[in-house]
């Protein structure tokens, strides 16, 4: 039977209470011009059974071309102990925790993951409340053109390429101006960013490890960039802080990145998780929100919003964001991934990725572009339709491929992949 949620009667009486004829009457202020008046096409329609099996040979595609596709989104196994805790309905229907007193848990929880954050990283403070890396990414440029009331952006090429997207569209609006600083075609790194600082630079932006899986030079650049008065900002893979120094031992101000392998599947691309970070002193220019412990009038310990800048908590002038979503979901998922590994299966997890990407690169060595050590990513130069092509972010690499490879990566399939690559 077909399924229909509105009978005649419920539409006209819907019609009537608006002032309409007609369904057609609702899009009269649509002029006639741009009105699609065809057919769509579209397949014909198909029963739920067929509708299944046509969306599980689309999934089986995506499967078989996916395992060494990296780029931001990648696949790393996720423990039974998070999708169960995700999974309860307190937390997979919670929304924004506005009232303390009855959003106990799902405040924890958010301050559960800021704790780890900071571990992790080695910063002060961290949110819960960025889409995904790119929007962390333009936030805190943002935040950074604010609290030195300077206009101007330096960031590296070896940038995910979307995420600098991300950050020209909100710079356009803004007004702001973004240099970049071009990479070493040979290395792989970002040359050295000192000649394109000045007085009137906001910040550095770079990526650990960059978009093509190198591993940068960090060291100096806080001292560079502050004598500069401006933001040293670092984009990271929290994976690869299992074996990297934390932004924080290096001087970054800010850390941004993309949480999605912490604990969250790839989905097609979605949903993210914005990681962002910064030093103590910075912390009432965060955007989004930052849940903190407390105690009431009895002592008993308790969770509430300590600092709110979304402009729907504020005064819209004075919000520090309009990102409003609340990301709580995905941070859980996160919270509870890096609880079950701790840090021993954190390292193991970055060793694992780090030696099979390894393995893949020394067998095909021949192919390898960069010559910087990488992380679980690295570039070779195929015709192959393997990986993640590059020409459309960056025409200097025509036939280059980004490799990335996890800790679900099977022996067999390396081998399979390299010789397909030195074929």
């Amino acid at each position: 039977m077909r399924y229909v949620p509105h009978t005649p009667q419920d539409q006209q009486s819907l019609l009537a209470s608006v002032g309409r004829r007609s369904i057609e009457g609702l899009f009269s202020d649509i002029p006639e011009k741009v009105r699609f008046k065809k057919k769509l096409s579209l397949p014909p329609p198909l029963s739920e059974l067929e509708l299944l099996e046509e969306l599980k040979k689309i999934s089986d595609k995506d499967a078989a071309a996916s395992p060494f596709l990296g780029g931001d989104c990648y696949r790393h196994f996720i423990p039974s102990a998070v999708k169960h805790i995700l999974g309860r309905s307190e937390f997979y229907s919670a929304y924004t925790p506005y009232q303390a007193e009855a959003s106990q848990g799902i405040l924890q929880a958010i301050y559960e993951y800021q704790t780890m954050l900071c571990e992790l990283t080695g910063m002060d403070a961290a949110n819960a409340s960025m889409y995904d890396g790119a929007t962390a990414l333009t936030e805190a440029a943002f935040l950074a053109c604010r609290a030195t009331a300077k206009r101007e952006v330096v960031v590296s090429s070896a940038v995910h390429p979307e995420h600098r997207k991300v950050l020209r569209t909100y710079a356009r609006g803004a007004g702001l101006k973004i240099k970049e600083v071009a990479f070493d075609e040979k290395s792989g790194q970002t040359i050295d960013p000192s000649p394109f600082l000045s007085e009137e630079s906001a910040c550095l932006i770079l990526q650990q490890p960059n978009f093509f899986g190198c591993l940068e030079k960090m060291e100096g650049l806080a001292d560079i960039t502050r004598a500069r008065k401006a933001f040293f900002i670092v984009s990271i893979d929290p994976i690869s802080l299992g074996i990297l120094a934390p932004p924080g031992a290096y001087g970054a101000d800010i850390v941004v990145g993309e949480g999605q392998s912490l604990g969250n599947p790839p989905s097609f691309g979605g949903p993210g998780l914005g990681i962002f970070a910064a030093r103590r002193e910075h912390v009432r220019l965060l955007p989004g929100r930052i849940a903190g412990r407390t105690a009431d009038v009895k002592g008993t310990r308790g969770f509430c919003l300590t600092l709110q800048t979304r402009e729907q908590h504020i005064r819209r002038e004075r919000a520090t964001s309009n990102i409003c979503s609340n990301e709580a979901l995905a941070a859980l998922a996160a919270a509870v991934y890096l609880s079950v590994l701790g840090k021993t299966g954190m390292r193991k997890v970055a060793e694992l990725c780090l030696q099979k990407a390894h393995y893949l690169k020394k067998r095909g060595s021949e192919r390898v572009v960069f010559s910087a050590p990488s992380f679980k990513e690295f570039v070779i130069k195929t015709e192959k339709k393997i990986g993640l092509d590059l020409v459309s972010f960056y025409p200097s690499l025509k036939g280059c491929r980004l490799m990335c490879v996890t800790e679900l990566a099977k022996k067999e399939q390396l081998d399979s992949l390299a010789s397909q690559i030195s074929a």
